[in-house]
């Protein structure tokens, strides 16, 4: 017989979640895929339980919530450090730990990091739509947890676990170049801008979240005015606005879009860009796939 526990909401910070690896196959009818922002980092906090990469997970943006357990499981947190406490405890990212029923889990400053992911043994059970639990609004009427919610787990003793602990790699947080490929209207570029795309960096403003954030920097400029046709885009696009300015894409983004795509950011990169937030800046680097 499968028992099952869940965590109760005392708190749910700025914006937690459930996600997984998302909806693929359903953009066709204008679906995003959704899923994990940081997929180098949820894959990590499942990898550490022995858990499939594509069980649910909390993901958990800058201020952590506060959670209460009703059962037994394991746990383990990759990602951004947002100083985790157990009981009050202060634990270690990328380590497993047993909780049993009525222990806390809080969260406190974020000392490097923008979103951390929270795995239980099996992935947390909330309903699938569409073949994911990932949280989206207009496909699952709700986009963050709130206080008194219950997610539900499965309640086991198996304490297996890949290892005992793994090192966080603070380079995934603090790199200042990400790779990009050239996008379908890359050659629409002044040379001037594709200059500047090498070698400048862009900070990312407040208008930024799950869909996409916009940057700040000096104007890209296109060699001549272009009317474009709305036309498929991806997480990852980095689309030019009439004015100049970047958008790049995430993974709540649009199926289509009418701005130029010049340039496509790689898969880890996606990864990457979620662990910074509002005031960070970054460059580029162009990957020649030649």
């Amino acid at each position: 017989m499968v028992m099952t526990g869940h965590i109760t909401v005392l708190s749910p910070g700025l914006l937690t979640s459930i996600q997984d690896v998302g909806r693929p196959g359903f953009r066709k009818y204008g679906v995003p895929r959704s899923g994990v922002m940081d997929e180098v980092s949820s894959s990590m906090a499942n990898m550490i339980l022995n858990n499939s990469a594509d069980d649910a997970v909390l993901e958990i943006t800058l201020s952590g919530p506060q959670l209460q357990f009703s059962g037994s499981t394991s746990i383990a947190i990759s990602g951004a450090d947002l100083s985790p406490r157990l009981n009050m405890n202060p634990i270690l990212i990328n380590k497993p730990y047993k909780v049993i029923a009525g222990d806390v889990l809080s969260f406190g400053k974020a000392n490097y990091g923008v979103r951390s992911y929270l795995s239980v043994k099996g992935g947390f059970q909330v309903e699938q739509r569409l073949g994911s639990r990932s949280f989206y609004k207009p496909i699952t009427g709700y986009n963050r947890l709130n206080k008194g919610d219950q997610v539900m787990f499965i309640t086991t003793n198996d304490t297996s676990v890949t290892s005992t602990l793994l090192k966080p790699d603070i380079n995934h947080f603090e790199v200042n170049k990400i790779d990009v490929f050239e996008g379908p209207e890359f050659h629409l570029l002044s040379s001037a801008s594709k200059q500047l795309l090498n070698q400048s960096s862009f900070k990312i403003t407040n208008d930024n979240n799950r869909m996409g954030y916009r940057l700040l920097g000096e104007p890209v400029i296109l060699k001549s005015s272009y009317n474009m046709l709305t036309s498929a885009v991806l997480p990852g696009t980095v689309q030019c606005t009439p004015a100049g300015g970047l958008i790049i894409l995430m993974r709540d983004c649009q199926t289509t879009g009418g701005y130029p795509r010049i340039l496509q950011l790689a898969d880890h990169a996606i990864s990457q860009l979620s662990q910074k937030g509002t005031g960070d800046s970054f460059g580029f680097t162009i990957v020649n796939l030649n």
